[in-house]
């Protein structure tokens, strides 16, 4: 995730030069599918406007036309400055399971989409196996990194530990982080926590079909994997080590345990803190404690290391952050924390503690309904975890009885939700990308794309972890306010959350399809050290704000630019750990 990687080599083919200059009209789509009930949208692209007014549908096997219908009302959006007019081509009531295509006549001319699929749980069941693959091909288990990561020596001391395992971070990034960004405190994601309880969670929320689809075993053995990573990293005082880093050295040797600041520079601030990836672990060993399986550690170690650690953290946690200060990241990190300890020993001390930072995260929501970061005027905005709010609070609510403090966080959930709903439709936005609330020059916008001036001083990336995140967030979210199956908000959540998800599969103005290895179009292949690279079912960075717009306006996605490519085209471990709590969400009822 890095700036400078001069060792990478990228396979770009002719065929994917991008400039959003394809033929016109285009059919934008999600190249993989549906659920029958779900909502259904295609985006029709044109550089003018169209005198057609309707499109139909095919059985791409048959050609037989099965659906007809009107597209939506000319469209554009002037942030993008894409000279382009969109069209939304609803097609939620048509609902047959089968494999089609979208055909739209445009004077003499039949515009063809991308194949799609309609199927019960599709989604789930096409992907769920290539993303446990790919976790599986992104373990650090080579021999060069088994050997260095076993013995590793901590940044500035003499000290060395025993590392081993977890997952390399990215396509073209072979380091491990609990969080890579701690330095700048409030953009802080989680990673590798992130995805071993990700992988938790989908193992027992939708066990049966799991088991019906022959990758229970397979995914549990790669939860049980990145808990015993964490362990690893638990320190002998009770703290995480945040950091294994490679410094893009081909040389395992070079390996070190860190903390991080830009440009690679590393230092001894190497724990975590509940917002740098500690609260997502302490939850990840809580809830798979309750699992009575070993790996190299036992459940009851899994069990009394998350207890170690959070002990540890309630005095020791702003010492660890940057600026000695805890923000809306340690709240929701260390609720999760909380909430899973509670959960998992119902002891009446972790559910004071579980309720103490629900009452922090409430106390941050504005009138408006989007979060305060600080105690100050920043808003809450994340380019991976802007969901997780949300998600914290839906975990607590399956403990929580009291109906005083249910009532409280419901109401912060509709209010959170709302916002998303209002802030996203607040301008013309036909594909329905997540729009955000965000800080810049000291003023309060809303924009489509995070802003690249930031405090990380450097760091912008495409945004599909966030987008699933806040799909999970809309489904989740969603579930705890018990609305009707004609509620018109749930209607709305419902599309909010498939548009998401549609874009990261190719409903976009690049029609790429960003999990890789599916869809008609993808990424190139990224490599990186000791055979590691591109695998299918990871997901890429994808679409930014322009590269030159300090504020994230204007869109941006890019297949080379000089060793700056990942921002758009790297994969990243998150990305594929939110998707996988999207559909997960999807599927269990």
């Amino acid at each position: 995730m890095f700036k400078f990687r001069k060792q990478f080599s990228y396979a770009v083919t002719a065929f994917f030069l991008f400039v959003i200059a394809y033929s016109n009209p285009i059919i934008y789509v999600n190249q993989i599918g549906f659920d029958p009930k779900s909502p259904k949208i295609a985006i029709i692209g044109s550089e003018k406007k169209l005198q057609n007014t309707s499109f139909t549908i095919v059985d791409s096997q048959t050609g037989k036309t099965v659906f007809r219908a009107k597209i939506g009302k000319t469209e554009s959006i002037d942030d993008w400055k894409l000279n382009k007019f969109f069209y939304q081509a609803d097609f939620s009531s048509f609902q047959k399971t089968g494999k089609y295509k979208i055909l739209f006549k445009n004077e003499d001319q039949i515009v063809s989409s991308p194949n799609f699929e309609i199927e019960e749980n599709l989604l789930a069941k096409k992907t769920i196996s290539s993303i446990v693959h790919y976790y599986n091909k992104q373990r650090a288990n080579t021999p060069e990194e088994l050997e260095a990561d076993k013995n590793m020596l901590l940044f500035g001391s003499t000290k060395r530990v025993d590392v081993h395992g977890g997952w390399c971070d990215a396509s073209g990034d072979v380091s491990k982080y609990f969080s890579h960004l701690a330095y700048a405190n409030f953009v802080s994601p989680q990673q590798t926590p992130l995805v071993t309880w990700s992988l938790i969670n989908t193992s027992e929320s939708i066990p049966k079909q799991l088991l019906e689809w022959k990758i229970k075993d397979s995914l549990d053995n790669e939860a049980i994997w990145g808990a015993d990573y964490l362990m690893r990293c638990l320190s002998d005082e009770d703290y995480f080590y945040m950091i294994v880093f490679s410094y893009f050295d081909k040389n395992p040797a070079a390996r070190r345990i860190v903390g991080l600041k830009a440009n690679s520079v590393t230092t001894e601030e190497y724990q975590s803190a509940f917002r740098e990836g500690a609260g997502m672990a302490i939850a990840a060993l809580a809830r798979i404690s309750q699992w009575n399986k070993n790996g190299d550690f036992t459940s009851k170690q899994y069990l009394d290391g998350a207890k170690r650690a959070y002990a540890h953290l309630l005095v020791n946690n702003t010492k660890y952050d940057d600026d000695g200060k805890e923000n809306i990241i340690d709240d929701y990190c260390a609720l999760m924390g909380a909430t899973e300890l509670w959960i998992a020993t119902n002891d009446t001390f972790y559910k004071k503690e579980a309720r103490k930072w629900a009452h922090k995260l409430e106390n941050r929501i504005t009138d408006q309904g989007w979060f305060k970061s600080n105690d100050s005027n920043r808003p809450f905005w994340h380019a991976a975890d802007a969901g997780l709010p949300i998600i914290a609070l839906t975990r607590y609510l399956k403990k929580e009885n009291d109906i005083h403090e249910k009532t409280k966080a419901v109401n912060v959930i509709k209010k959170a939700l709302d916002y998303h709903l209002t802030v996203t439709k607040s301008v013309s936005n036909p594909f329905g990308y997540a729009r955000q609330t965000f800080l810049f020059n000291n003023q309060i916008k809303d924009g489509f794309f995070i802003p690249h001036e930031n405090e990380t001083g450097w760091w912008w990336q495409g945004e599909n972890a966030r987008l699933a995140s806040l799909a999970t967030a809309a489904i989740e979210g969603g579930k705890t306010l018990n609305f009707s199956k004609t509620d018109p908000t749930k209607k709305t959540l419902d599309l909010y959350a498939s548009q998401q998800l549609s874009w990261i599969l190719g409903c976009n103005p690049y029609s790429m399809c960003f999990m890789y290895q599916f869809g008609e179009k993808n990424v190139p292949y990224m490599h990186s050290n000791y055979g590691h690279g591109s695998e299918k079912g990871g997901i890429s960075n994808g679409i930014t704000g322009k590269d030159s717009n300090a504020d994230g306006s204007g869109i941006d996605f890019k297949m080379e630019d000089n060793g700056n490519e990942w921002r758009w085209t790297e994969q990243w471990i998150p990305h594929s750990a939110w998707f996988l709590q999207a559909i997960t969400a999807m599927v269990e009822k």
